[in-house]
């Protein structure tokens, strides 16, 4: 496949260089240039274009991946935007966590142009997109999703068509709903155990083997034992998402009410000067 990879972060940057690997033609563009340059000096091959544009144009398909619904409009429409670019009949995949209203916004515009959509948001985080093991959840048509499907395996362990465009990033949103309960949960159990005097590493080897156990545990009890927040999925970005999940939870009637404390307590954890810690600094706040 011909394919254009537009956003360069700690996600875009593997997974373009991922689609590299597994033979398909890649140009890149970053809105930082230095960030794109990079990219061609480290895989040494594909090209860096000068505009989403120009990166668009001769693409089959066009991946996007940055940071929220302004930045992906700024990206997608205008003179030097990826639409204006692209051919009908090519696809554009966002891969930005969205909202749903975008979703929509973006599947009625590029069906207006010929071209095919999909927005498909992932989970995974950073080690997930540098090893290939994301999951990506999709919205949109079958005959769309099974053009993409494909490519979208050089960097993801699953990817599956939830139904109609705007459908992956509500499957994102039940995403981040479901994890921010279990991180809150997690730090009230760290800081129970420590300050009932356990050794907690025999604690979580051994719930971790029952019901209990889950990703968060496996991979962010021994963060929160290491007060070790330098890492991973930034408060910030789960803030954006969560409050994507409460506008949407409002719009279809849904109540949400430990979705919406928690997301209070991130607010708290900013507060502390702690935008840029990984989700799991909730911990923080029972210090």
């Amino acid at each position: 496949m011909i394919t254009a990879f537009l956003g360069l972060g700690v996600m875009g940057y593997p997974m373009a260089g991922h689609l590299l690997d597994a033979s398909h033609d890649v140009t890149v563009w970053n809105r930082t240039a230095a960030k794109a340059d990079a990219w061609i000096s480290e895989y040494e091959a594909g090209s860096v274009a000068a505009t989403a544009r120009e990166a668009a144009q001769g693409a089959d398909v066009v991946f996007l991946c940055v940071g929220n619904d302004d930045d992906v409009r700024s990206v997608v429409y205008g003179d030097a935007g990826a639409l204006a670019g692209m051919a009908r009949g090519s696809v554009l995949v966002d891969h930005t966590t969205t909202s749903a209203e975008l979703a929509r916004e973006l599947g009625a515009a590029c069906a207006e142009a010929g071209i095919g959509f999909i927005d498909a948001p992932i989970s995974g985080g950073q080690a997930g997109a540098d090893n290939g093991t994301l999951t990506v959840m999709c919205g949109g048509s079958q005959a769309t999703f099974d053009s993409v499907s494909p490519v979208i395996d050089a960097y993801s362990k699953c990817c599956n068509l939830i139904g109609p465009v705007g459908s992956g990033q509500t499957t994102k949103m039940i995403n981040q709903i479901c994890i921010a309960g279990l991180v809150q949960a997690l730090a009230e159990g760290v800081k129970f155990g420590q300050n009932a005097g356990l050794d907690l590493e025999k604690v979580f080897a051994t719930i971790s083997a029952g019901a209990a156990g889950s990703w968060q545990m496996d991979n962010r009890h021994e963060t929160m034992l290491a007060d070790h927040f330098d890492h991973g999925f930034a408060v910030d970005w789960m803030r954006k998402d969560l409050g994507y999940c409460i506008d949407e939870a409002k719009r279809n009637g849904t109540k949400v009410p430990v979705t919406e404390l928690v997301d209070s307590y991130y607010a708290e954890v900013q507060a502390m000067g702690g935008s840029r810690w990984d989700t799991s600094s909730l911990i923080k706040r029972l210090d």
